[in-house]
């Protein structure tokens, strides 16, 4: 019998769910901290609603998903190349491991394997093009709610506004994207190096438990 769709779908459900509950509290504090920004500068708090609008909430959401996706497709890339004895993250030092494989089509075989041709050759870096492209969707509402967030503060603390591309040039949009990039390859970093030595029984992020430290799954 075919498993359940919950049984199926598992681990992509808890991940979402917690994501919604995250982004819903990251909304709902950032409100909080906004209209206590506006009440201390004199202004009227403003809706929720209102607030989803804002390029405070644009920012600090889409800044966050820039450095995810960067992060993500650099490693999906990084990974291609270059290894690391002993991580459970990287391919073995020698030899081709099965995703070095020429694809072949077969009945169960993605429909652009059965396919073929540029198709094919599209969908073998489907999954790097793909953190491509929302990595710069992120990154460009990233600078448009990061910028739209300035103008707003200094519209309301009477202070003169800058163009977009004084404010590209300058440290604050950078300062945010470099504070959250960092972080991501340390937490890259310390799976990679962790996985060498420690174990998680059970998880196919781990190498198996007996297995020496040295060698790679």
């Amino acid at each position: 019998m075919r498993p359940s769709f919950l049984r199926r779908n598992g681990l992509s459900i808890f991940v979402l769910i917690f994501f919604g509950l995250f982004w819903a509290a990251q909304a709902l504090t950032g409100w909080g901290v906004y209209n206590e920004m506006r009440t201390e500068e004199g202004a009227a708090a403003i809706g929720f609603a209102a607030y989803l609008t804002t390029g405070n909430f644009i920012e600090v959401t889409f800044e966050n998903w820039e450095s995810e996706f960067f992060q993500m497709g650099v490693y999906v890339l990084a990974t291609v190349w270059l290894r690391q004895q002993g991580s459970s993250e990287s391919k073995p030092l020698e030899g081709d491991s099965d995703v070095d494989k020429a694809p072949q089509a077969h009945a169960r075989a993605p429909w652009p394997v059965r396919k073929g041709g540029w198709v094919l050759g599209l969908y073998k870096y489907s999954l790097s093009l793909a953190f491509l492209a929302l990595f710069l969707l992120s990154f460009s509402l990233h600078l448009y709610g990061s910028y739209r967030n300035q103008v707003e503060e200094a519209v309301l603390k009477g202070q003169p506004t800058e163009g977009l591309g004084a404010f590209l040039s300058g440290p604050t949009f950078w300062f945010e994207s470099f504070q959250n990039w960092q972080s991501e390859f340390l937490a890259i970093g310390a799976i990679v190096l962790l996985s060498i030595w420690l174990r998680q029984y059970g998880s196919p992020e781990s190498k198996p438990v007996d297995m020496p430290h040295d060698e790679n799954p």
